[in-house]
């Protein structure tokens, strides 16, 4: 990897800088381009050529080595002689059943349809509309729900990107105190298990929809609490089960507009005891200019799915309109904080 590929810092005079920055650009067009070509994979047995990759990938041999070698020069593999490539640790990692599914997130993240609702950036900052559905005239998860494989590789990548968050949160926040969690839009129960795995004594409720909570089972009995979990079917717009002790909302208030996450938070507050515990497990922006993924995030939820990742003080205004109060703001050894929200 070069100098200017490592640093793309501010030793560059300012126009350089900005320069660089688009040139990122093709980045993820060639990391898309690998995992859809298979490349790790077909790396993984030893060494091969780019003309024996072609053979076996269908493309031209003479574009697939300048690739490779551009790959090669992000890390992903090095070239030895002959135009001979092998797989590196770093290229290892987009193998399709690695560790971590770099795989589907790339493929995600790095896909045509990603990149087409995010070209429509400006026109949501202009209009306040959200790029995906300028793009393709439906919500963003009505759109991932219409292909089995999109859901599929979707999920994959929420472990990818958010895969050391439930240890973390687990680890940061005293869930014992609780008899009984409830993870409302808990999917099939990732974060739900992290926690109870941590603490001993609570019981887990998991509410989702029921096509999401129905593959949960296996995901409970991998983790050994599946004794210790009943799950519940629901739609949070529609309501959230009573009786928990806790509820918790994990990466689901920043997916919603305002209006909707009023909507869900005013569910938990009629569901919540009155010493109850709402704990919001989001990206938190600290104030100031350094730099935070909260806050590249939060672009992408603006253009996708019209939701937004939010400051302590944004916090805190919105959940007084839902009638709660933000009691303090738990960080933990990842990217997210644990947002402890009473009854105003």
């Amino acid at each position: 990897m070069n100098t200017e590929q490592k640093k793309p810092g501010k030793s560059l005079p300012p126009h350089a800088q900005l320069i660089l920055m688009c040139r990122t650009y093709w980045v993820p067009r060639m990391l898309y381009a690998a995992a859809t070509l298979g490349l790790a994979d077909q790396l993984a047995a030893g060494p091969k050529s780019a003309a024996e990759l072609a053979k076996l990938t269908h493309t031209q041999p003479a574009f697939l080595y300048r690739l490779l070698r551009a790959l090669a020069g992000l890390g992903l593999f090095t070239e030895g002689s002959s135009q001979q490539f092998a797989l590196t640790p770093l290229g290892a990692a987009l193998q399709k059943n690695a560790p971590g599914a770099a795989y589907s997130t790339v493929l995600t993240l790095a896909s045509p349809w990603f990149a087409k609702a995010s070209e429509q950036l400006l026109h949501t900052v202009q209009t306040g509309e959200t790029g995906f559905e300028t793009a393709f005239g439906v919500h963003f998860f009505d759109y991932l729900a219409q292909d089995p494989e999109r859901v599929f590789r979707f999920s994959e990548t929420m472990v990818g990107v958010h895969g050391a968050e439930p240890a973390a949160v687990a680890a940061a926040y005293d869930f014992s105190q609780f008899a009984t969690i409830m993870d409302v839009g808990g999917a099939t129960g990732n974060m739900l298990a992290a926690i109870l795995k941590h603490h001993a004594q609570p019981r887990g409720v998991l509410f989702d929809m029921p096509q999401v909570v129905r593959d949960a089972q296996p995901l409970l009995k991998k983790h050994g609490i599946e004794q210790r979990v009943s799950i519940e079917a629901g739609s949070f717009f529609e309501g959230v089960p009573a009786g928990a002790d806790a509820y918790l909302l994990s990466h689901i208030i920043h997916d919603w507009s305002e209006d909707r996450c009023l909507t869900i938070l005013n569910h938990c507050r009629k569901a919540m005891k009155p010493d109850g515990k709402l704990l919001i497990i989001e990206t938190v922006i600290p104030p100031g200019d350094a730099p935070h993924p909260g806050k590249m995030q939060d672009i992408a939820m603006m253009v996708l799915s019209g939701g937004q990742e939010r400051t302590e003080a944004e916090y805190a205004s919105l959940l007084a309109r839902a009638g709660l109060r933000l009691s303090r703001v738990v960080p933990t050894a990842s990217e997210v904080s644990v947002v402890e929200v009473v009854l105003a």
